[in-house]
């Protein structure tokens, strides 16, 4: 489980409106193409999500899990597998660094670890869809204002 799958975007808009679309788990159905469905099952203290079951469908890897949230202040979130049917593991973060022109890079990382026999590789080219699919979903998402 050492190996993980890392991608950066840089995001037209400030890392608050990016966190927020980020934490907005109920809407995540509406721009990520892998999550068919989203509930908030525990929030911390702020109103943070810190348990969500996700419904995923990304091709090679279909699976209702519930991953704990751990908030690292407002520019970090990263999230570890609760339980699964078909993941051993999931770990992964949002990193937010402002940059130049009120922009955000937002640096993605995954590490996935199947119950079913999987070669490295091909987990590491299914963590490489589902991370460029979500920058990529996350980008429209926040530049087109249709965030809450």
């Amino acid at each position: 489980m050492a190996e993980h799958t890392s991608s950066s975007i840089i995001i037209d808009a400030a890392p608050a409106e990016v966190m927020a679309v980020i934490s907005d788990f109920d809407r995540y159905p509406e721009w990520t193409g892998e999550v068919k469905q989203a509930e908030v099952v525990s929030r911390d203290d702020e109103g943070r999500a810190e348990q969500v079951r996700l419904v995923l469908d990304a091709g090679a890897i279909k699976d209702d899990h519930t991953l704990a949230y751990t908030w690292n202040g407002r520019d970090e979130v990263s999230w570890t597998l609760v339980k699964s049917q078909m993941l051993r593991a999931i770990d992964g973060s949002y990193t937010l660094r402002p940059v130049d022109g009120g922009r955000t890079e937002v640096t993605y990382r995954l590490t996935v670890d199947v119950k079913i026999p999987m070669l490295g590789m091909i987990k590491r080219k299914a963590e490489k869809v589902i991370i460029d699919r979500a920058l990529d979903g996350l980008k429209k998402r926040v530049e087109s204002g249709t965030a809450a």
